[in-house]
């Protein structure tokens, strides 16, 4: 059904199968406030140009108090100060026959130790070892490095409470997560009904178009 699968819509679908109908299949947009992600926005990016060499000297005396509070977080955590392999970077992969990518923030390297970086402003993932980011990104790296590579981790550096949570790869996550990321696809691509659940309401967008009880 589709060219490929985002953490995001597997995310979703996972959380309500109609929320995702509504958003991926009907294309509906209900305008959100955007002011919650606006931080998070101004260090992903003042966090790209630093990567790529740019001179953000400027930028940098823009930020307000807690945004630079942040920023040298960021700056002073010793992932982040790895070599860069890649930043903001678009990568893909085919799993069964399922097409899966995203855009990561960061892949940095220590010579044949590798580390996807992910950068909260507000708080990582429940279960961060299983979220569809981690899956995604390292399935999609693995493949990407063709085993070339002594370590393969994903870091989730959480600018909050300053700390990193670290997940490193092996051949049991992989497994696991090929299974995973195949079963929900399969049931997205087969799904007619798109029953909704009605538990998740509150905090949904499409909560005053959406009849939880209706199927499609």
């Amino acid at each position: 059904m589709f060219s490929i699968y985002s953490p995001n819509m597997l995310k979703t679908y996972e959380q309500c199968p109609r929320k995702f109908f509504y958003r991926y299949i009907s294309n509906l947009n209900v305008p959100v406030s955007s002011l919650p992600f606006e931080k998070g926005k101004k260090i992903h990016a003042l966090a790209n140009y630093f990567l790529k060499g740019v001179n953000i000297s400027r930028i940098e005396t823009a930020l307000a108090p807690a945004e630079a509070e942040i920023w040298h977080t960021l700056l002073d955590n010793p992932f982040f100060q790895k070599d860069c392999l890649q930043s903001e970077y678009q990568l893909s992969c085919k799993i069964g026959e399922f097409w899966i990518g995203g855009r990561l923030d960061a892949v940095v390297h220590d010579y044949e130790q590798y580390y996807i970086l992910d950068y909260k402003t507000g708080s990582v993932p429940k279960n961060p070892e299983y979220d569809y980011q981690t899956m995604i990104y390292l399935l999609s790296m693995d493949k990407l490095l063709n085993g070339k590579y002594e370590s393969l981790s994903f870091v989730y550096i959480n600018l909050k409470e300053k700390n990193n949570y670290v997940i490193e790869f092996n051949d049991k996550l992989r497994l696991d997560y090929q299974e995973r990321i195949i079963n929900i696809c399969d049931k997205i691509n087969t799904d007619t009904i798109y029953q909704g659940i009605s538990s998740n309401c509150k905090s949904c967008e499409f909560v005053n178009i959406c009849d939880s009880s209706c199927v499609i």
